[in-house]
């Protein structure tokens, strides 16, 4: 059935009523649980001094948060400030001195990063992320696509197995905060965008593309710490338009997104003086104890604080890059809007990435079981990799490809006679509302599948354990029924967006009007 089957007003509002009296009823839980246990002693680490006006303490469990937006806030500033001042004093001054500045942009993109990077790292880095460049340009002058991939993938492996890791970590001479994340970091991005310029390189016809080509590619400052990743095909487009122009309102888009950015990294700021859900699922004492509402909220909220996490770094690097005429990766869909594993990413630059050279292109359009299953086991051993191979990614791969295949399972049994013959002769609606009861049950799957990777693999057994098992039928079903909820609110955004893209053809007035049934 279509995506814009409609269902009665009254009932959406409903769905709303209930959507949003449950959120509000499973806050309160968490609220109150954070309010009584924030003395306890397993809270003493990750539980800190906040804003003094809010006489509340603030969870600080999430170093990533805290490194991006309060410890080293003000580095990353200066260094993302200092990119769009060097490319804007440049742009000033060439000119004046016989260049022409569009024409070079992406030189001087690359310029200014590889400075910062030899500044920040030292040359040693500099020499290792060089020498993964050169060995991979070397590769793609052959212009064998899985050649490109077995070197780009062993020379990733290298910065993520024992003892090859600890080794090239060693070279990097110096001890900051900071060092471990940049390390891994920038090796892991310049190898991923190494492969791209690799395998972008092996469709090119005539010719290669140049080692000074990878190298202004690879050194774009704001992407090249943390992402996201942009394929070569595209950058090199975009960094080399000489005809730079800015659409109506653009800049006041682009003012208007930096400034729903900084409210947002607030409104995060000011939740964790009040809801400690970051803390309070590492204390499995305390969270054998809570609610089974406070423990499905716990679980909703650690994805939704992870989807807020993403779109904020992120939001912070695309305005930068937007100010630079390109077209970033956007960030990832939020998990609220996700019911199907074929959506679910917390990376779009990642995702896109492995769509366009792994999963599209081994899984064809995504119609047959066996190449499916292909493309979703190599995807997801390629993603094991590049998070680090260990127990609880190798768990969570397992999960997310299972989920992934048994989607495409299950539409291919009901597409079967005899339902596909019930659903074409129900109404759309129905039909509609019989899939959201299996949206809602799937949209838990990705919920607990994911969440032992956010939080920990005992805190996704406790939360299965709870809502599957030990509160059923009451807790179960309840839970999905706000799910089902939700999901019918997604589903009607999505229908009203359907709807302005491609709108329904209006019906002749005369002559033309169907027989009401």
């Amino acid at each position: 059935m279509g995506i814009k089957a409609a269902l009665p007003r009254y009932e959406l509002y409903l769905y709303r009523v209930v959507l949003v009296g449950a959120l509000i009823w499973a806050g309160s839980w968490i609220l109150e649980a954070s309010s009584e246990s924030v003395n306890r002693k397993a809270f003493k680490e990750s539980v800190k001094p906040g804003w003094h006006y809010f006489g509340r303490k603030m969870d600080v469990a999430d170093f990533e948060w805290m490194m991006w937006f309060s410890t080293f806030r003000n580095h990353i500033l200066f260094a993302l400030a200092g990119h769009v001042i060097f490319a804007k004093i440049f742009t000033l001054i060439a000119p004046k001195i016989g260049i022409e500045g569009c024409k070079h942009r992406s030189l001087i993109f690359g310029v200014y990063g590889g400075l910062a990077v030899l500044v920040t790292m030292g040359w040693t880095f500099m020499a290792l992320v060089l020498s993964h460049c050169i060995i991979l340009y070397s590769v793609a002058l052959v212009k064998s696509k899985w050649l490109s991939f077995a070197a780009g993938l062993a020379t990733l492996a290298s910065i993520k197995l024992e003892p090859y890791n600890s080794w090239q970590e060693s070279l990097v001479t110096g001890s900051f905060d900071l060092q471990d994340i940049l390390f891994y970091g920038g090796c892991g991005f310049s190898i991923m965008r190494c492969m791209s310029f690799a395998l972008e390189n092996c469709e090119k016809k005539d010719g290669n593309y140049t080692f000074c080509d990878l190298l202004k590619y690879n050194f774009y400052l704001p992407f090249f710490f943390f992402g996201p990743i942009m394929t070569f095909d595209k950058y090199h487009v975009q960094a080399n338009n000489t005809q730079l122009t800015r659409k109506e309102r653009e800049m006041w888009n682009i003012t208007t997104k930096a400034l729903l950015h900084l409210g947002g990294i607030l409104v995060v700021d000011v939740f964790f003086h009040y809801l400690y859900i970051l803390t309070i699922p590492t204390d499995l004492k305390l969270v054998s104890k809570l609610s089974d509402w406070c423990l499905a909220g716990l679980a909703y909220s650690n994805l939704v604080y992870d989807w807020v996490k993403a779109a904020m770094m992120f939001g912070v690097i695309n305005t930068v890059s937007t100010l630079d005429h390109l077209d970033p990766p956007q960030p990832p869909k939020c998990i609220t809007k996700l019911y199907v594993f074929a959506e679910t990413h917390f990376d779009r630059g990642i995702n896109d990435w492995l769509c366009k050279y792994v999963y599209d292109f081994i899984g064809g359009d995504h119609d047959k079981i066996f190449k499916e299953l292909l493309a979703t086991i190599c995807t997801f051993a390629i993603t094991t990799l590049w998070l680090g191979p260990c127990q609880l990614v190798y768990i969570w791969s397992f999960f997310n490809c299972f989920g992934l295949n048994f989607e495409l399972w299950v539409a291919k049994f009901f597409s079967l006679p005899p339902f596909s013959t019930i659903e074409g002769a129900m109404g759309e609606a129905m039909s509609r509302r019989i899939r959201g009861v299996f949206n809602a049950a799937n949209f838990w799957a990705i919920v607990l599948y994911n969440v032992l990777a956010l939080n920990s693999l005992e805190f996704a057994k406790l939360v299965g354990r709870r809502l599957i098992f030990k509160g059923f039928p009451l807790s179960t079903l309840s839970v999905l029924l706000v799910t089902y909820c939700g999901v019918q609110v997604v589903k009607e955004s999505e229908r009203q967006q359907a709807l302005l893209e491609e709108p329904e053809p209006v019906k002749p007035e005369d002559g033309g009007k169907e027989k009401a049934e």
